[in-house]
């Protein structure tokens, strides 16, 4: 009877936490995100010295108790599912981690609490809380023309590489030091910056050639800049023809925020009664 009852509320705890189509999963994902929001908030006062000053031991306990509550949820994560290596290693499980530990860690190393703000990556959970995930076939699709273009982009990187050191070293010659290009690398790095159109203006050609070499490699990153561009989108027209993108198995149809107990999968398709990744049985 004891294990009845444990399964029982194993299994309304991973309703609650992990899904989103309940009045209490709404309401714990609200809490959270809110909780997240306050907590990064938190962080970015106490690194105003003037509010840090008047407010530290409040702005340092709200800290500890968003982070008791975090620790009490991850723990809760882990024992609801019936693989809690799974959980613990995807990345929901990493960032969970990531944003409880660092204010555990800086009672032994200072100023690291700052990494609470990887908290952010949790506000990701809002993609399921508003069923989002059925509009993530296009962004699979893009990813996968994005690897199908990654040896023509290597090659172009690669070139762009060899242009800026060229033209850095040839900046070099022309400019020397006395115009601000000390050295090969810092040529090469001013060509870079000029290349890719971003133009800090901490190093600047001041010989007529030397500004004619800048201006070529002006007009030059321009062309440059719409090379990467142009080879995803024929990659991506060729992924829309062939039909070939990798897509939800549920991208055309309505699905729910179930989060399978055994898995972890998630997207499940309206009215489902197993998962559609290892056949568990669903929460109806």
């Amino acid at each position: 009877m004891a294990s009845k009852k444990t399964y029982y509320w194993k299994e309304k705890i991973h309703e609650i936490i992990y899904e989103a189509d309940t009045p209490a999963g709404k309401l714990f994902d609200i809490i959270l995100l809110v909780t997240i929001l306050a907590s990064i908030a938190l962080v970015m006062l106490e690194s105003i010295e003037s509010i840090d000053k008047k407010y530290h031991l409040f702005l340092n306990i709200s800290e500890w108790i968003i982070t008791i509550l975090f620790t009490i949820e991850y723990i809760l994560r882990i024992i609801t599912v019936k693989k809690p290596i799974k959980y613990i290693t995807s990345f929901y499980g990493i960032v969970d981690l990531l944003s409880t530990i660092p204010k555990y860690i800086s009672l032994i190393v200072f100023e690291t609490h700052v990494l609470i703000v990887l908290r952010a990556l949790r506000l990701l959970r809002i993609f399921r809380i508003l069923k989002l995930a059925r509009y993530l076939g296009a962004s699979n699709q893009l990813a996968t023309a994005i690897k199908a273009s990654r040896a023509k982009i290597s090659v172009f990187l690669f070139t762009v590489l060899i242009i800026s050191v060229i033209f850095g070293t040839i900046m070099y010659l022309v400019e020397g030091p006395k115009s601000g290009f000390s050295n090969i690398p810092k040529s090469v790095y001013w060509c870079i910056v000029t290349l890719t159109t971003v133009g800090f203006g901490d190093i600047t050609p001041v010989t007529p050639f030397g500004q004619f070499i800048a201006a070529c490699i002006m007009i030059m990153g321009y062309g440059i800049i719409a090379v990467p561009t142009g080879i995803v989108s024929v990659e991506y027209s060729r992924q829309s023809k062939d039909g070939s993108s990798s897509r939800h198995p549920f991208t055309k149809i309505d699905v729910n925020s179930q989060s399978c107990q055994n898995c972890l999968a998630e997207n499940h398709k309206d009215g489902a009664k197993y998962c559609y990744k290892c056949g568990y049985k669903l929460h109806i």
